[in-house]
């Protein structure tokens, strides 16, 4: 373990911070490429005649694709390291998102979903990874509450931009744009990022600050010490974190592949004024990030009230209750802005939940295997994300109403907190072994 870093902040200098901005940017990109299609799917569904089914499942090849893709991604991020995979899968998902707006049948829009979902898959278990290299492990959940919040940048101005790209050149024109982006931002990345071990111009007092506290790119344990990648699912935290995400990405995806939808047909908007509306949650879904972050931090510096893991854990688990029940009674309210004051709520609490969930795997896994914690967790999360869109469009078709797709979404996204709170506990590592650091043992947890 690194010796204490005593240097005043002032002195340290705040390189780390910038490398958040530059995940901020990387995961705004990835969102808009993402949320494409729910700003496109009223056009798509007029000119090429499709049904809220069909688009609940081009939403859930996606995420099965995504989900089954987060295995090799957090492996690929801690094999090969976080700037050629993230430059890598940048520049592919741009390309994949360009490649939709080219389809014109629902076979191969299917195809371009699924190729989407797999080259996206490394974004956020490669940003966690970076995140428990650059940062100590008590700002790991203020660093993710940046780069986590922009899945709500995302989302938030992809509604206005892409439909006015929609309105004055087709829905395939906004594919292009989303998708460019990705290309460049690919490119840029692979040029400027480093290690804080190898950054040039970084202050040796931050280098220190950063190392003292479990940053850093190097191993934390030896490599015959390191869980193998099987022996994960042996661990109830690792059960926990992959169902508390599968329940929160849950009631996510209901949001990013519906609300558009939910607004025209239930609010009798229209498809320009549904782009500022719908924006709305997601804005607040930014802040709920960002606060997120900061209340784990006082409670752990402000009020030493808690260690960093059960910090997060009170953070989710009050969070994640407040979200499912505004979500439980949108369907009961009776005017459109009641019905979007519970889901801008809903938002902020659930983004809450989101950044902190994304902070865990660095406080229950050495540094070395955090990218795989992490693809594991997004892996159990999107089996979810692969239902939820599905069974959404099914409750909507089959019933005329989104009532029972809300409700039951907001139960489950509640019961986030709960597996967080009870299943997630103990550090990851073999049987018998110690933690580097602390001198304490570990032992089997299941």
């Amino acid at each position: 373990m690194q010796p204490l870093n005593t240097s005043p902040p002032s002195q340290r200098g705040n390189k780390r911070w910038g490398v958040a901005f530059i995940l901020l940017v990387g995961g705004f990109i990835n969102y808009l490429d993402r949320a494409s299609l729910g700003v496109a799917a009223p056009s798509m569904m007029s000119d090429l005649h499709l049904t809220n089914t069909d688009i609940g499942l081009m939403g859930s090849v996606f995420s099965l694709c995504f989900a089954f893709s987060q295995l090799p991604a957090g492996w690929l991020a801690d094999r090969f390291g976080p700037r050629k995979v993230y430059a890598s899968a940048a520049t592919l998902w741009g390309l994949s998102t360009m490649l939709t707006g080219l389809c014109s049948t629902l076979p191969a829009l299917l195809a371009a979903r699924g190729l989407l979902g797999m080259t996206e898959a490394p974004g956020w278990p490669t940003s966690a990874k970076i995140t428990s290299i650059w940062f100590p492990r008590k700002e790991r959940a203020l660093a993710s509450s940046i780069w986590d919040a922009s899945s709500r940048w995302g989302l938030a101005f992809a509604p206005p931009l892409l439909v006015f790209m929609s309105i004055h050149f087709g829905w395939g024109a906004l594919f292009y744009l989303a998708g460019s982006l990705g290309v460049i931002f690919g490119v840029v990345f692979f040029v400027i990022y480093r290690h804080p071990e190898n950054h040039p111009s970084m202050t040796q007092a931050e280098r220190d600050y950063i190392l003292a506290d479990g940053g850093g790119s190097l191993p934390q344990q030896p490599a015959g010490s390191r869980v193998k990648w099987a022996e994960l699912f042996r661990y109830k935290s690792m059960w926990g974190m992959m169902l508390g995400w599968f329940c929160y990405i849950w009631l996510f995806n209901i949001f990013v592949t519906f609300l558009p939808l939910y607004l025209m047909k239930t609010q009798n908007m229209t498809l320009s004024s549904m782009g500022v509306y719908a924006s709305i949650p997601y804005l607040a879904g930014i802040v709920g990030a960002a606060l997120g972050g900061f209340a784990v931090k006082w409670l752990i510096d402000g009020r030493r009230v808690a260690e960093p893991l059960k910090a997060k854990k009170i953070v989710i688990m009050v969070a994640a209750l407040i979200s499912g029940a505004t979500t439980v009674a949108v369907p009961f309210c009776d005017s459109l802005v009641a019905a979007l004051a519970m889901m801008t709520i809903a938002m902020f609490f659930l983004s809450a939940v989101s950044c902190t969930c994304w902070a865990i795997p660095g406080d229950v896994a050495s540094n070395d295997i955090v990218g795989t914690v992490c693809g594991i967790q997004n892996f159990g999360g999107f089996f979810a994300g692969a239902l939820s869109p599905l069974v959404t469009g099914y409750i909507a078709d089959a019933t005329g109403s989104y009532a029972m797709a809300f409700i039951s979404g907001g139960v489950i996204a509640a019961m986030s907190g709960l597996c967080y709170w009870f299943l997630v506990k103990k550090p990851i590592a073999r049987e018998g072994e110690r933690l580097a650091g602390t001198g304490q043992p570990l032992q089997s947890q299941l």
